[in-house]
């Protein structure tokens, strides 16, 4: 564990209540008591007054039969605060075209509404395995601005999430 947040006293000891040490980290279980790791209890976009977490935009895309990886960003904008952009790896045997780029943007519209789903979409090649100072792979940002990647298929009630 971390003894410390460099130049950050007081958000280190925000972190204990009640002789606790609290991560941040959202998990679920699911029905068989298995625990999966959702996300980051602060990784979340704003956008037009909305909380939206980028676990549950990744895995509406992911569930598209084109989609091998999906990553979720938010990009600032002066009227709502954050858009909602997403950036996919497709699967062998999809070619990005902008048809396959309006159905995924369909897709997730369908499965999470359109305050929630993304408003544009990027095909890269493959998506960054983990933040960094570099770039990602067909991105123009820096990877150091609240990228993930999603990497599981499984899609829970977002009402089973805990935060540790």
């Amino acid at each position: 564990m971390m003894r410390a947040y460099l130049n950050e006293d007081e958000r280190y000891r925000k972190c204990f209540v009640g002789g606790w040490y609290l991560t941040g980290d959202l998990a679920m279980r699911d029905d068989d008591g298995y625990y999966w790791f959702v996300g980051r209890a602060d990784d979340v976009i704003k956008s037009a007054g909305h909380l939206i977490g980028p676990f549950e935009v990744e895995s509406a895309l992911m569930e598209h039969p084109a989609v091998a990886e999906a990553g979720v960003i938010g990009v600032p904008d002066p009227t709502v605060g954050e858009v909602v952009k997403a950036y996919v790896a497709l699967k062998q045997g999809f070619d990005s075209s902008e048809a396959l780029r309006k159905e995924l943007l369909g897709h997730a519209r369908s499965r999470l509404g359109p305050a929630v789903a993304p408003k544009t979409s990027h095909s890269v090649r493959t998506c960054p395995k983990r933040v960094a100072e570099r770039s990602c792979a067909g991105c123009s940002k820096p990877a150091n601005w609240g990228y993930r990647r999603a990497t599981s298929q499984r899609s829970k009630a977002r009402s089973d999430e805990r935060a540790i």
